[in-house]
């Protein structure tokens, strides 16, 4: 009997040593892991200090190639809201503007419909112009670029806002927000379009695609003129391929106007 439990101690010992050996081999693989992973990572997604300016990812890299588009030639972004989508168009040799990638937005606040104060969280609709400046490098949400709200449009109807975004991080109270990894490439893009001697790009920000049948599905909402007044720049771009002048005139946006 004694020889019996000496005998029963010494292979539970073991298999206790078995058992530390395997959860050491797996604690080891699963850092050699997460080690490989970063690493493939770190070539299309970047963080900390000098994240805007890493490069654009380079699935973008092929399709600009593809495209026929300058690595540094001007951007134009329409966003829609129902749909939650963001479209980034990109000049090419020829003088038009073509879709480059289509992201979809990962969070928008507020519903269909503009923006008219500061703190009701709505998320704004109407033609902006983002310059250099108004690039946010150092944002809390990864990246960032403010739209400009309010434009001439917005304060001729005593619109109220101040920080409306597009950013990173997924968050949204009033701005569209896009996953860390999108911003980051759309950041770049706009950077870009800067060292190639763009003074700005514009952001067309609608309620929905601006079809007929769009319209006629939202015909009783009380922002239908304004809808229809936005569906003019919209027909511009899609007739055009080419961002529309924008001016305020007697409270309305003008497309392309005559001095």
């Amino acid at each position: 009997m004694i020889f019996g439990r000496f005998s029963s101690s010494a292979e539970n010992r073991q298999a206790d040593h078995q058992r530390m050996h395997k959860r050491a081999y797996t604690r080891v693989a699963a850092v050699l892991l997460a080690g490989v992973l970063v690493g493939c990572q770190a070539d299309d997604f970047a963080s900390g200090p000098n994240k805007h300016k890493a490069p654009v990812s380079a699935s973008i890299k092929r399709k600009m190639a593809d495209l026929n588009m300058p690595p540094n030639s001007p951007i134009m972004i329409r966003i829609f809201k129902e749909e939650s989508e963001l479209e980034v168009w990109k000049q090419t040799r020829t003088g038009k503007f073509k879709l480059l990638e289509e992201f979809e937005i990962c969070k928008w606040s507020g519903k269909l419909g503009p923006k008219f104060k500061e703190g009701d969280r709505q998320a704004p609709e109407g033609f902006y112009e983002v310059t250099p400046a108004l690039m946010n490098p150092n944002s809390s949400y990864h990246l960032a670029f403010n739209l400009g709200f309010p434009n001439r449009y917005d304060q001729a109807h005593g619109r109220t806002g101040s920080h409306l975004m597009v950013h990173g991080a997924c968050s949204s109270r009033g701005c569209y927000a896009m996953t860390d990894e999108q911003v980051q490439d759309i950041y770049a893009l706009a950077r870009d379009s800067f060292k190639g001697g763009a003074r700005s790009f514009q952001v067309q920000a609608f309620p929905f695609r601006m079809t007929p049948e769009n319209l006629a599905k939202h015909h009783d909402s009380e922002h239908l003129a304004f809808w229809k007044m936005l569906k003019t720049g919209y027909d511009h771009f899609e007739v055009t391929n080419t961002p529309p002048a924008i001016s305020v005139c007697e409270k309305k946006y003008v497309f392309d106007a005559t001095p």
